[in-house]
């Protein structure tokens, strides 16, 4: 059996553990139905991630059967659930690893709403706070690309590099979001459904009204920057006690 060193197989074991539980997310928030959908996460500090084995289902899934893969989509032999397939989306998650390496996460799901906007080839408005302060803007469509190769690793890429959104809807496909973790790729894909239903309903009862440029730039830095932070004052409080 291959062996790294100890950090490396301590991270890869958190990492194991954490993809498996997150799976159960995708299934908790109904962002998936069947064996659809996958989630991957980067091992820090070596060239791998893990994912979801192919066609095993949900209630299945635990950190000895996930599979464990270099930045080529390569399936590391004689690791914990190497006998297995790994998910077909393996050579779009590579691919993402590979070009936009402050990525920690992937996710891929068929969610209602967001694959109903990919069917249609159009982008989700940012019509809401909540999407300008989650996505700084509105949700792109990313190319048609057929699965299983990295075609749709290049269109995620190539939609998302230099753009806000973590978030794309890859047309007649489905969302994949980005994070720097795991989880951070599944709350992108819990808030890209949110929004799809949200805007989605607002349109079937009228038209939408648009944020200013200016305000979704100001919501968005609020959110990444400062919501959930302590106030300097009470920093301070707390660091002199």
């Amino acid at each position: 059996m291959i062996t790294y060193g100890p950090q490396i197989e301590v991270a890869i074991a958190r990492v194991r553990a954490d993809v498996a539980r997150l799976h159960g997310e995708l299934s908790r928030y109904g962002l998936v139905v069947w064996t659809g959908g996958n989630v991957s996460g980067r091992v820090p500090g070596a060239d791998l991630f893990v994912i979801k084995p192919s066609g095993v289902p949900y209630e299945d899934l635990a950190p000895e059967n996930m599979i464990l893969c270099d930045l080529d989509g390569n399936v590391i032999e004689g690791t914990p659930g190497a006998e297995r397939s790994p998910s077909s989306d393996t050579a779009a998650h590579a691919y993402v690893y590979r070009n936009m390496p402050d990525v920690g996460g992937v996710v891929h799901t068929h969610s209602t709403y967001a694959t109903a906007w990919a069917t249609r080839g159009e982008e989700i408005p940012c019509v809401t706070t909540a999407m300008a302060d989650e996505f700084g803007g509105p949700i792109p469509v990313g190319p048609f690309a057929i699965i299983g190769h990295d075609s749709i690793g290049r269109g995620i890429v190539e939609t998302l590099t230099d753009h806000r959104s973590r978030a794309v809807l890859m047309q007649n496909h489905g969302p994949f979001t980005i994070g720097t973790s795991a989880k951070d790729a599944v709350k992108a894909a819990v808030m890209v459904e949110d929004a799809a239903r949200t805007v989605h309903l607002a349109r079937e009862a009228g038209a939408l009204i648009p944020i200013p440029q200016e305000s979704i730039d100001r919501l968005y830095d609020r959110y990444q920057n400062v919501y959930g932070q302590a106030t300097d004052s009470r920093r301070t409080t707390m660091t002199s006690q």
